[in-house]
């Protein structure tokens, strides 16, 4: 159960429609976010889908989905990227002088994370795992990740394995997860570690992050954009229009 929680209904989704002030949850909460890439993922992957569908607190992170709930909803919501929640959490937690878990990537790019989270947010306790990197875990791998986050037993937990990976294994591994918050962030553990730069918040505000980032990465991010992009943008001019 969450509190204080305000959602917009979008295309059998139910998107956070509210900002981080005053951002509070209760009992154990499974947030992911949502974007025009992993949206029409998940119309081909029934597992994704449903692991987006049942969280908790599903972040409009991009422009597109924001857009997307104007055009259809006639709703105006913020964008709410990986990033801003990260930043939230943590800034939360060194106040209340909490603990946080990263599980996921490599040794190398935790090692940053850990000495960055040291430096910026001294109350906070913190531990990482690395798991292996492959498309599917064994029932041996899934145990091992599982026992390292009980055994901290964090206020919340950051996963960054990449889409759709990381929201499925959250969902399906929620219920043995000790720990208050379940967080899926993906790229954020680059972005925070510095291994990938963020585009300058210039460019966020311009709501062009996401060409910046194209430019920066095309062969990782041609895809997602200039293909998924007019995917996505079809799919919500035939949700709004009839074409025969």
């Amino acid at each position: 159960m969450t509190n204080s929680i305000s959602t917009v209904t979008f295309l059998g989704y139910s998107i956070y429609s509210g900002d981080l002030r005053g951002f509070t949850v209760a009992d154990k909460t499974l947030i992911n976010t949502v974007n025009q890439y992993s949206y029409c993922i998940a119309e081909k992957d029934a597992a994704f889908k449903n692991a987006l569908q049942q969280s908790d607190i599903l972040l409009p992170d991009g422009i597109a989905i924001v857009a997307a709930v104007k055009l259809l909803n006639n709703q105006k919501i913020k964008k709410i990227a990986g990033a801003d929640i990260h930043h939230f959490l943590l800034e939360d937690l060194n106040k209340k002088g909490g603990s946080c878990f990263y599980l996921g990537s490599s040794e190398a790019t935790l090692d940053k994370i850990v000495a960055r989270v040291s430096k910026e947010f001294p109350n906070i306790k913190i531990n990482t795992f690395s798991p292996p990197f492959k498309t599917e875990f064994s029932a041996i791998e899934n145990k091992q990740m599982v026992d390292a986050v009980n055994l901290f037993q964090p206020d919340v937990l950051f996963v960054g394995m990449t889409a759709p990976k990381q929201e499925k294994w959250s969902f399906e591994h929620k219920d043995q997860l000790n720990t208050k918050i379940i967080c899926s962030i993906g790229a954020v553990f680059d972005f925070y570690a510095g291994t990938i730069v963020r585009p300058h918040p210039f460019w966020i505000q311009l709501r062009l992050e996401w060409f910046i980032r194209l430019v920066k990465e095309p062969k990782r991010m041609w895809k997602r954009y200039l293909y998924y992009g007019p995917v996505f943008i079809k799919i919500i001019l035939e949700k709004k229009y009839t074409f025969f």
